[in-house]
């Protein structure tokens, strides 16, 4: 029994149209219009031959209902420049990382979400609000998808298929918030991008849709207050700072170059005029596409603590995937890449049915 809203979800997570699927596996457009539309079911080889072109198992297209990620519920980027397929992968690569968050809660205890939402607030206030409320002080911050995870945000991976977006998040039932990050960009740039997805969780959830202009403009602004308060880089005397100095400052926040300049900017500490200058020399040093000797991407604990804790009650990270009806590689693009190598032998086990309480720290 084919469940249409689980074919739709695999199509559009392979960036496929119908057009595209009908190629790669044979079968009609007619036909698929007909199995998405629920007005036809397919034969158990046509069901294989869908399943083989679009890489996912027979079970995962007979499992229960999806619910689509509502596209005003997301804080895409750039939608406007967003191709439909590049935006509908995402969104469909989005709702299977919600599957698996799903299949954890059900085993595990996880940090419940502790996001504020201050739509009230400016970024400034509001980036400042968060600190406050979460013991931050006006330290740099050590690891920015650790302290997300310690306060209940699930943290997963976007596919690599997925490159052309750099980050989205959402809260799933306006409870449960979700940060997809792009593991392409550097460590600095992932940290902002963290950064900036929180801004919309605390600015725009619940309350506008998180995209847009104003919205974008209002999570940068937020993110660079997070990851560099205005006291602390006060503090660092930086007063009119040029390119060497700026380096040399932005190892303490653990943030690129030019988004430290920005800030410097932002905060009257150097002119239009020396940020412009420092901007194009830093461009000329190749600051501009990346960081030179950046920092490590940052991983998820949480996910790596889920499959130390499966490890150790030799449960196969296979049998987890068979649960959520997708392969192991589907699933290991979902988790930082983090899914154990498979140890020839391997059996599966009874696993406890105590709920392990997963302890993070957010350093």
């Amino acid at each position: 029994m084919l469940t249409s809203s689980r074919l739709i979800l695999a199509r559009k997570r392979r960036r496929m149209t119908l057009s595209r699927l009908s190629q790669e596996s044979g079968v009609s457009v007619r036909s698929l219009t007909a199995f998405e539309n629920g007005h036809k079911a397919p034969s158990p080889e046509t069901l294989d031959l869908l399943a083989s072109a679009l890489d996912l198992p027979v079970s995962f297209f007979s499992a229960s209902e999806v619910e689509e990620i509502e596209i005003d519920a997301l804080s895409f980027r750039a939608l406007s420049k967003m191709s439909a397929l590049d935006r509908d992968s995402a969104r469909a690569a989005g709702r299977l990382a919600i599957e698996i968050n799903q299949w954890m809660e059900e085993r595990f205890t996880l940090p419940k979400p502790n996001v504020p939402t201050l739509p009230h607030l400016s970024p400034e206030e509001a980036a400042e609000r968060v600190r406050a409320l979460w013991g931050l002080g006006e330290a740099p911050i050590p690891n920015m998808v650790h302290l997300l995870e310690s306060h209940g945000v699930r943290v997963f991976s976007l596919a690599a298929d997925c490159a052309s977006v750099d980050a989205f998040s959402l809260r799933w039932k306006e409870k449960t918030p979700f940060i997809y990050l792009n593991l392409e960009k550097s460590g600095e740039r992932g940290r902002f991008d963290a950064a900036h997805e929180l801004g919309h969780l605390v600015l725009h959830a619940q309350h506008r849709i998180p995209h847009g202009p104003e919205a974008e403009n209002e999570a940068q602004q937020f993110a660079s207050a997070f990851l560099m308060p205005r006291s602390g880089i006060l503090a660092q005397m930086l007063h009119n700072a040029d390119a060497k100095r700026i380096l040399s400052a932005k190892k303490k926040w653990k943030v690129a170059a030019v988004a430290l300049a920005y800030r410097l900017k932002d905060l009257g500490l150097v002119t239009d005029w020396r940020y412009r200058t420092t901007v194009k020399h830093l461009s000329q040093m190749g600051y501009r596409r990346g960081e030179p000797d950046g920092i490590i991407r940052e991983s998820s604990q949480l996910l790596g603590k889920v499959f130390s804790a499966l490890r150790a009650s030799d449960f196969p990270t296979s049998k987890m995937a068979d649960d959520l009806n997708i392969t192991v590689d589907e699933l290991n693009r979902h988790v930082f890449g983090l899914v154990p190598l498979v140890i020839d032998g391997e059996q599966e086990s009874s696993y406890s049915k105590v709920r392990p309480n997963l302890r993070l720290v957010s350093g």
